[in-house]
């Protein structure tokens, strides 16, 4: 099988044939047929995270079909449609697991990271970590959704906001592109922010009510006229953007941040207190908020915008969702 791997930190991409694995107790073999590329690739790509063991395949955004299951394993079949997440699995032992947490497993595996990932034609996944995908959604559209599409619907779910609600998204990109979309079919009064007046049609087409240039107009001041945000969404890696959201936010207001920016957070703490606010974040979700995540969006019309490459442009791919021109996921596409 071909697979696109990392030989060392801040190495290129190289692609390199493999012997087919076979899946042990508790997993099962995927053969991908997309992965999407997601920034969050880089600590793969430049060895930031601890622990990393090269070579090692990056991608955490896996759709495809189950081809071969280990022993005990139950509820999967060859033939299913699955996806494969950040979320690559627990261990049922810790006290958040224990708690049900398993998004905050101590011992989380991380697809791509703890275990080779889908830049490849096929992939070993613990069985807890796949997510069914339904009828109806394309391999290269269900892709995207296993991480930036779960983080943004599942952190808007949880948020506290009730429908009508006003509901502030900060970017119209990877993540903010689909926010949109998922903040107005939930029923929330969807405000988008974005610099330059460029992206203004396209925040409206996929549902925003109302589009704020924050490079014309202060955005708090624009949002303050509506009463206030009761959630501001921080989905692009920009800390000044990031403080600057925490002055939209109405009485008991939540700002969640799913991006990290390169900079510290500086914040008045002063409206926090006396407006009752609060800044907390949100790392994703499990399987089983994976399938969630895809079967609103089969129910509701929610897709990535994406472009597509073949696995073996993997590094072309990847490039050009750094640079930031990319419109709006990056998808490989396998062979066959």
């Amino acid at each position: 099988m071909k697979v696109v791997q990392l030989a060392k930190a801040g190495g290129k991409f190289e692609t390199v044939e493999r012997t087919i694995p076979q899946p042990a107790a508790g997993q099962v073999r995927v053969k991908v047929e997309a992965c999407g590329i997601c920034h969050s690739d880089m600590f793969v790509k430049e060895g930031l995270w601890p622990g990393l063991v090269f070579p090692r395949v990056p991608g955490h955004e896996i759709a495809g079909s189950i081809d071969s299951i280990g022993s005990n394993v139950m509820n999967w079949k060859p033939g299913q449609r699955v996806g494969v997440g950040w979320h690559g699995g627990h261990c049922y032992q810790c006290d958040p697991c224990r708690r049900g947490e398993f998004i905050l497993c101590q011992n989380e595996k991380i697809t791509g990271i703890s275990h080779d990932g889908g830049y490849a034609e096929y992939i070993i996944a613990p069985a807890e970590g796949l997510a069914a995908i339904p009828d109806g959604l394309s391999a290269a559209d269900a892709a995207p959704i296993m991480c930036a599409g779960i983080t943004v619907f599942n952190a808007l779910r949880n948020a506290g906001a009730r429908a009508g609600e006003l509901v502030a998204i900060q970017g119209v990109g990877g993540l903010g592109h689909l926010a949109i979309q998922y903040a107005n079919k939930m029923g929330f009064h969807t405000v988008a922010i974005a610099r330059k007046k460029d992206k203004e049609a396209l925040a409206l087409k996929l549902g925003a009510k109302q589009y704020i240039d924050s490079a014309a107009v202060d955005p708090a001041v624009e949002i303050k006229k509506l009463g206030g945000a009761r959630i501001a969404l921080a989905t692009a890696p920009d800390a000044a953007a990031m403080n600057s959201l925490i002055n939209v936010l109405g009485l008991n207001g939540k700002l969640i941040l799913l991006a990290v920016p390169g900079a510290p957070l500086t914040v008045d703490v002063t409206p926090l207190i006396v407006a009752r606010q609060s800044i907390s974040g949100w790392p994703a979700g499990t399987a089983r908020d994976s399938e969630d995540t895809l079967n609103f969006s089969v129910l509701t019309g929610v897709r990535p915008m994406i472009e597509k490459f073949p696995l073996e442009r993997a590094a072309e791919a990847y490039a050009h969702m750094e640079s930031g021109k990319a419109r709006f996921r990056v998808v490989l596409t396998m062979g066959g």
